[in-house]
């Protein structure tokens, strides 16, 4: 099985390194393909217009500066490893959780996504953080149950319709409750808002606060309360068929 990596906190990330013993368990064909930099939030932009270069950072081991995940996928299926294109991507391991409607900016899951629309199976894959009292990220339950995880979708894994987002939670690893196959949690409104800064007329665009009411059979309660490992299954197929249902013969000229 060949295994390309990826993520969006770029190639120096510990997280991709904790993501490289993962695919080492389960094969020893694989490649790293990683932006130089931080591209977290990039979602699945690509970059156009401008050239790109990718830089050999170690054996099997590349960077690409000022590149988003997706962009790193494309150069790794279609070029680097375009004589036996990759059978699995794996985007992560990102350093905070990738939860709910969050999925659609996040680079770690455009990894995974592009991966899967470039014929392989991706799997994003993110570790829980403490986002309220500032805590380091603690990567022992991505490592201990990562490889796990991985192999269990694979053997299930069916058509090329698909990709997956997987959360680690926080907390030690005996204490994780399981694994759970969920929705993804659909905010009331978006959870990213303008934030002040200390700086005069400066600004962030961050999330202050998560919407509420929340799902507890979603994703983000899942992961948080019932500490359990969550899977998402996620359609590359975006058409709303109720809606199309609703909107045909009904849409007309003149």
């Amino acid at each position: 099985m060949r295994i390309l990596l990826t993520n969006d906190d770029g190639v120096d990330a510990p997280g991709i390194e904790v993501l490289r013993r993962i695919a080492l368990e389960l094969s020893d064909d694989v490649w790293v393909v990683a932006p130089e930099g931080n591209q977290s939030g990039a979602g699945h932009r690509f970059t156009f217009g401008r050239e790109l270069e990718a830089k050999e950072r170690g054996e099997r081991v590349y960077a690409i500066d000022g590149a988003s995940p997706a962009d790193c996928v494309v150069y790794g299926v279609t070029h680097l490893l375009r004589d036996r294109q990759p059978d699995v991507v794996l985007s992560g391991v990102n350093n905070g959780q990738n939860l709910g409607d969050i999925i659609h900016c996040s680079g770690t899951a455009a990894g995974a996504r592009e991966g899967a629309l470039q014929g392989a199976i991706g799997i994003a894959l993110s570790q829980a953080v403490d986002y309220i009292h500032g805590h380091d990220v603690v990567w022992d339950n991505a490592a201990r149950y990562g490889a796990q995880v991985v192999r269990q979708i694979l053997a299930g894994a069916e058509g090329r319709d698909t990709f997956y987002n997987v959360n680690f939670p926080l907390g030690e690893p005996d204490a994780v409750s399981g694994i759970r196959v969920v929705t993804p949690q659909r905010f009331a409104r978006s959870p990213f808002s303008y934030y002040a800064s200390q700086n005069a007329g400066k600004f962030f665009v961050a999330i202050p606060e998560t919407p509420l009411p929340l799902d507890r059979q979603a994703d983000f309660e899942v992961l948080t309360r019932d500490r359990a490992i969550t899977v998402t299954p996620i359609s590359l197929v975006q058409a709303d068929k109720a809606a199309m249902a609703r909107l045909d013969g009904k849409l007309r000229l003149g």
